[in-house]
């Protein structure tokens, strides 16, 4: 890592170049020493043809270079910009040997070889195998594998790399070797290797394509009991694969490996996964439904790289959406076919949109706004961003919606056909799915739909519709803009967009009419998918001639395509459609929207006053008794719009951001929902028990979601009128309740209303878990998410941080507290700058010895811009501090420089 006295380097896609050699094999050995660890690397380079006579240029960091020969000999070598230059090579192949070592237990980094809970773990993406040995440490460099691991017996029984198992045995001393083979080319960041004290899980399953795999997931002693989950999900993500996309597992064995101290949530290297614990450690005694959702999610994510990341891989680190942004896609898809009912699966596409919102709109708007295929980079670290992921989900998802889901299978088909084992773009990707269906509307209007991987910025679409009632029509016209970002200039320097935008017509009554273009001699369906791929475009409907009022447009149904709506609808039809809809996306839409114009408004007012009107008070209590609704989508609708939202539709409509005015209106407004809907939420308490045995299904997880919603609005209102049944009630639940989803909302319940009961269940919850790493990182979440008041909430946040529990060196648990801190508006952003204060100092600690857990924790004040005074001066200030630092890491300063950027 260069760190003082060294300029950061600016890597532009433009200036991709192919390497001057290759790599085709790669024979690997450990002796693994936790202070010193010896790698022999012994590779079979070959020179790039169309690049002869060049110096072979080999990555390397923070490892210690002992030996280098060509075919056997010692050759001369130099060191230049942090790279082994090789010079006069052969001009054909050859053999290239490279002995170093390493120190993995002073791997603080936990980028490349290092050490945790005792055993040896690695981390190679994006560019960690570089500090391992020296490599050429770029994607388009593939490579077979075979690798050989020696250890002492007695402390690292466990000796695990990637592919198959081909031989083991014991060595003299106590010692003992494992030798693995990969027979798949793969680029070095999906190089992987463990060496521990662990258990395993295993499972024998026979595919459909007849094959017999084992499947196998290592966890420390003591937390096989909490594996079940995950391994049930790894079965149900194979079988998936199968049958969604024919894509069968090609190793004999697919192994997981958990990890407590780790960045990233997990990483896909080939046939050997290694896993931040969080997400695969489960038990109805430990872990909440949402936690049960995200291992089934993250492992199915992981192993839908197999495909999409390891058998075809990213030609270069820009392209990075190639693997991430589809396999997102995939995700959530085996997610919500996993979830089964049409209401569950709009509960995920729900969930799957606020992310969105919360994090990538958010990162569109300000400093790191880059596009889908950034076009530049200092840190490749800091862009795996939402913008990468989730965005480029929504890319792929609006190529499935143009050529429709067989369309979309086809495309898959193809682009496996031509491009397996390869290093390709993003472009690659786009131009199979285009051709395999040369008639559909992504074929038409493919290098228009490529903006989509060319620029930043969240578009805005404006409706507006007109009803004749004598002609029987309505017109609907779509017109997009695009705001400016960092290097790209708005509207009059963007092409627009290829917009899919899915659509209906709802009469006053709720019925849904049938959809009919002006030109067409009968209607086709009640939704259509119209193409916005103008600045402005126009339809007329016909055949409305019965209706005696407007219809109701539902726009953008099922989130169709990332964009900003812009729609003046009414109040009467929001209402409409939250009671009518048939899409349930846009039902969830039109419950926000109500609620958020009255937080706008109360935002805005003096005091952050807020009111409920009857008639959106009547619509949440019709939601709420409604037992045709599925109790999931209840608790979503009843759920206000966050902070952080509310702050960004101000932002955009030019309003001087104040969080502790949104915080004060939003607490009002849901006090006033639980005080108004008393006796439904008495109701919704009393009839969502689930009493039977845990099950983390959609049904009786929806069921707990909206029971606990419930119990907190009850305990809040029985708080502030010093009634004890509820906070009592509460505090029972912590004390009994049979899964952790319901002891962890009664405990959030009382520690939101500020219950007296609080502390004492606190203290209870903590007791009763103090063993269980993941839990006590609950524990201290809910703590820093609580709402603030009088500052008794950064108080105790800054408390926490010097409790015996907490830790910065460990990644979950620093995030458990400060990232959680960071997305705590009212307790971030206080007028007297404490927590800005309180932030920069633990980025620059954490900087000091792991730069990407800092470089995240970094981008919290990505949008001080928006802030209204004081908290804009103050968070600059900070953020100026924090640049200020000479021995800053590159992946924080990049962060800290472009937020700074005029």
């Amino acid at each position: 890592m260069m760190r003082e006295g060294s300029s950061p380097v600016l890597v532009r896609r433009e200036d991709y170049t192919a390497p001057s050699h290759w790599i085709r094999s790669v024979d690997l050995s450990f002796d693994l020493d936790p202070a010193k660890t010896l790698v022999i690397n012994r590779m079979r380079v070959e020179p790039n043809a169309d690049r002869p006579g060049e110096p072979l240029r080999l990555d390397g960091e923070a490892i210690t270079l002992t030996r280098v020969l060509v075919n056997g000999e010692s050759v001369s070598f130099r060191n230049e910009g942090g790279q082994l230059v090789l010079d006069k090579l052969p001009t054909e192949a050859f053999d290239l040997e490279i002995r170093n070592t390493c120190a993995p237990e002073k791997n603080t980094e936990l980028s490349g070889l290092y050490t945790s809970g005792g055993g040896f773990f690695t981390q190679c993406e994006a560019q960690g195998f570089r500090r391992i040995t020296y490599f050429l440490d770029r994607p388009d460099v593939m490579a077979v594998f075979k690798v050989t691991l020696k250890a002492d017996a007695r402390a690292y029984p466990v000796l695990l790399s990637n592919g198959n198992l081909i031989d083991s045995g014991t060595l003299d001393k106590g010692r003992h070797f494992a030798e693995w083979s990969d027979p798949h080319p793969k680029p070095a960041y999906l190089f992987a290797l463990v060496a521990g004290n662990l258990v395993c899980r295993e499972q024998k399953i026979r595919s459909r394509s007849g094959r017999d795999h084992l499947l196998q997931v290592y966890v420390r002693a003591g937390d096989l009991d909490k594996t079940e989950h995950a391994m049930n999900s790894l079965i149900a993500s194979v079988a998936w694969d199968e049958a969604r996309f024919g894509l069968s597992l090609d190793l004999e064995r697919f192994m997981i490996v958990a990890v407590s101290d780790f960045n990233m949530g997990a990483m896909e290297n080939k046939g050997l996964n290694i896993f931040n614990t969080k997400f695969v450690l489960a038990s109805p005694a430990t872990a909440t439904d949402v936690d049960f959702g995200n291992v089934e999610a993250v492992v199915g994510h992981e192993y839908f790289h197999n495909w999409t990341g390891n058998r075809i891989t990213c030609r270069d680190w820009f392209q990075l959406s190639l693997k991430e942004g589809l396999t997102v896609y995939r995700d959530q898809e085996f997610s919500q076919d996993m979830a089964g009912e049409a209401s569950a699966r709009a509960v995920k596409r729900i969930e799957d949109v606020r992310q969105l919102r919360q994090f990538q709109f958010v990162e569109d708007a300000g400093p790191m706004a880059h596009p889908v295929r950034p076009d530049q980079y200092q840190a490749i670290d800091n862009f795996y961003t939402a913008t990468v992921y989730e965005k480029g989900a929504e890319v792929v998802r609006m190529m499935a919606t143009l050529v429709g889901r067989a369309g979309f299978r086809r495309g898959m088909d193809l682009y496996f056909q031509r491009h397996d084992g390869q290093a390709v773009t993003c472009d690659d990707f786009a131009q199979a799915i285009a051709d395999a269906n040369p008639d559909s509307a992504l074929s038409v209007r493919l290098e228009a739909f490529k903006c989509w991987y060319a620029q930043a910025g969240t578009p805005r679409v404006n409706a507006s519709g007109q009803f004749d009632a004598v002609a029987g029509s309505y017109t609907l016209t779509l017109s997009q803009r695009s705001p400016a970002t960092p290097g790209q200039p708005g509207q009059a320097g963007k092409q627009p967009f290829v917009i899919p935008m899915a659509l209906g017509l709802i009469a006053a009554d709720g019925v849904a009419l049938p959809l009919q273009l002006e030109g067409e001699t009968a209607p086709h369906g009640t939704e259509r998918v119209l193409v916005l791929e103008q600045t402005s475009q126009t339809w007329v409907f016909t055949g409305l001639g019965e209706l005696t009022a407007a219809p109701v447009p539902s726009l953008l149904r099922g989130f169709s395509a990332p964009v900003v709506l812009e729609w003046a609808a009414s109040e009467a039809e929001l209402f409409t459609l939250l009671a009518h809809d048939h899409d349930a996306f846009n039902r969830w839409e039109a419950s926000q929207k109500l609620a958020l114009a009255r937080l706008l408004a109360a935002a805005q007012a003096d005091g952050g006053a807020a009111h409920l009107d009857e008639a959106y008070l009547q619509a949440m209590r019709h939601v709420l008794r409604d037992e045709r609704l599925d109790a999931a989508f209840k608790e979503l609708v009843l759920t206000l719009p966050s902070e952080a939202y509310v702050a960004e539709r101000l932002a955009e409509q030019g309003v001087p951001v104040d969080p502790q005015r949104i915080h004060a209106a939003r607490e009002t407004m849901r006090l006033q929902l639980a005080q108004a809907l008393h006796d439904d939420w008495v109701w919704a308490w009393e009839t969502h028990q689930d009493n039977g045995g845990y099950r983390p299904d959609p049904l009786s997880s929806g069921r707990r979601a909206l029971a606990n919603l419930a119990l907190a609005m009850l305990v809040l209102a029985a708080t502030l009128r010093h009634d004890p049944l509820w906070p009592g009630r509460a505090y029972q639940r912590v004390k009994d309740a049979g899964n952790m989803t319901d002891r962890a909302g009664a405990l959030a319940a009382l520690v939101n209303a500020r219950a007296s009961l609080a502390e004492p269940a606190l203290e209870r919850f903590h007791a009763q878990f103090r063993d269980e790493a993941l839990v006590i990182d609950k524990w201290f979440s809910l703590q820093a998410s609580a709402s603030e008041s009088d500052g008794m909430v950064f108080a105790r946040i800054k408390a926490l941080a010097q409790h015996p529990d907490f830790t910065l060196k460990n990644p979950n648990r620093a995030r458990s507290l400060l990232m959680v801190m960071t997305q705590n508006p009212a307790v971030l952003h206080r007028a007297d700058a404490a927590g800005y204060v309180f932030w920069a100092d633990k980025v620059v600690e954490i900087d000091a010895f792991n730069p990407q857990l800092a470089a995240r924790l970094a981008r919290a004040l990505d949008r001080w811009r928006a802030l209204a005074e004081p908290y804009r001066s103050a968070a600059r200030e900070a953020i100026s501090r924090i640049a200020a630092k000479p021995e800053l890491s590159p992946d924080t300063r990049e962060i800290v420089t472009r937020s700074l950027a005029d």
